[in-house]
This record gives C-alpha cells, sequence and structure tokens, in this order.
C-alpha cells in the first residue's frame, strides 16, 4: 500500500513537470529626466536629459521614441534629427538627450512615448510656459500666492 502510494506521488510529480523553461523576454522600464525650465521664450532651445532604466536586458529589445505637440507650436530634435509627430524613431542607448525649440510665444505642451517591441511604453509629459513674465508674476510664485 505504502509502496502504491509512493509511485503515485512520483506519477504525479513528473506530470506536474513542465520541461519548457520559463524565459522572460521583456522587462518592465521607465524613463527619468533631471529637471527643465519652466519657461521658454520664442526661439530658445531647451536640453531634455533622458535615462531609460529598464529592470533587465534582453538582447532583442528595441526602444523607439515618438512625440506630439498639442499646445504651442515648436520642434524636437533627437540625435540632430528632427522629429515628426507621431513618427517612430529607434533610440540608440539609455542615455539620450531632446532638445525642444519654441517657435511661438504661447505656452507649450507635448508629449513623448517611449516604448519598446514586446508593446510596454511609458509617457512623458512636458510644459512650458511663455518666458515673457511680468515682475509682479515672479512675486506671486515666490510669496506662493
Amino acid at each position: 500500500m505504502v509502496r502504491l502510494v509512493c509511485m503515485a506521488i512520483i506519477v504525479l510529480c513528473i506530470a506536474a513537470c513542465d520541461r519548457s523553461l520559463d524565459i522572460q523576454d521583456s522587462y518592465p522600464f521607465h524613463v527619468e529626466t533631471m529637471p527643465v525650465p519652466l519657461r521658454v521664450t520664442k526661439g530658445e532651445t531647451v536640453e531634455i536629459r533622458c535615462s531609460l532604466l529598464a529592470e533587465g536586458r534582453t538582447d532583442g529589445t528595441q526602444y523607439t521614441i515618438r512625440w506630439f505637440l498639442y499646445d504651442g507650436k515648436g520642434t524636437l530634435r533627437y540625435g540632430g534629427r528632427l522629429l515628426k509627430a507621431n513618427d517612430r524613431y529607434a533610440l540608440e542607448g539609455n542615455e539620450f538627450r531632446l532638445y525642444y525649440t519654441s517657435a511661438s510665444s504661447d505656452s507649450h505642451r507635448f508629449i513623448v512615448v517611449v516604448e519598446d517591441n514586446h508593446g510596454q511604453s511609458e509617457q512623458l509629459e512636458f510644459k512650458f510656459n511663455n518666458g515673457n513674465v511680468e515682475v509682479s508674476d515672479i512675486r506671486k510664485e515666490r510669496e506662493g500666492i
């Protein structure tokens, strides 16, 4: 009887084993940026320093970047290339810099989306106000009014 129970346990253990290995081919990631100015004037260029941080790395993981400007007028450059809105561009490396140049004296709002080839993405939002600020506005900001 004991022998029969032991055989049953062994058969169940063998049947429960899966011969395939679970290999993780994608890892969560996020993008960190250095602080950027709150104000930008027409014609001014702002540097946005970015670091892509993944919890792990696989050889086949590729990252792309795209952007969309929905308030104001301006351009975004990456690696010397002018980026078109909503077009995907391959990221080269985990450290990269974006350069936003204002083309108007309005406020500016845009998003940058970093995606991997496994369907994961992270969206960053940037907001810049008009750089032409009155002294009274600066005083209000300092005093918290």
